[in-house]
């Protein structure tokens, strides 16, 4: 299954989550930590300690879905901040969900002229 996430908002929380927690236990965290409303049609991701594990948690508008990824082999380049929650496209969803670390990517530069 595909989702169209091309106008979603999506949202990563930096640093550790305990991803043995409940559903509703994570909708706290969106709601108290990250002061988000899950009930926003946003996606939030949360990645474990050994950066193995990724979760995805969103409504849409009937219910919460939840997705979970592991990977067997390889680390999810996941940042660290746990100060800050990060937005991010759906373009960098997909480098993620696929290891690239895309906060290291070059800077898309934007010019009205050529010089």
């Amino acid at each position: 299954m595909k989702f169209d996430l091309t106008n979603t908002r999506i949202f990563l929380r930096p640093g550790v989550t305990d991803l043995r927690i409940s559903t509703d236990e994570l909708l706290n965290l969106i709601k108290n930590i990250m002061e988000k409303d899950p009930l926003s049609e946003a996606v939030f991701l949360f990645c474990n300690k050994r950066r193995n594990i990724l979760k995805a948690i969103w409504w849409d508008k009937t219910g919460f879905w939840t997705a979970q990824k592991k990977l067997e082999k390889h680390r999810w380049p996941w940042p660290e901040n746990k100060e800050s929650v990060n937005e991010i496209n759906s373009r960098q969803m997909a480098m993620l969900l696929t290891g690239i670390d895309f906060t290291k990517m070059h800077e898309e530069l934007h010019f009205e002229k050529f010089a």
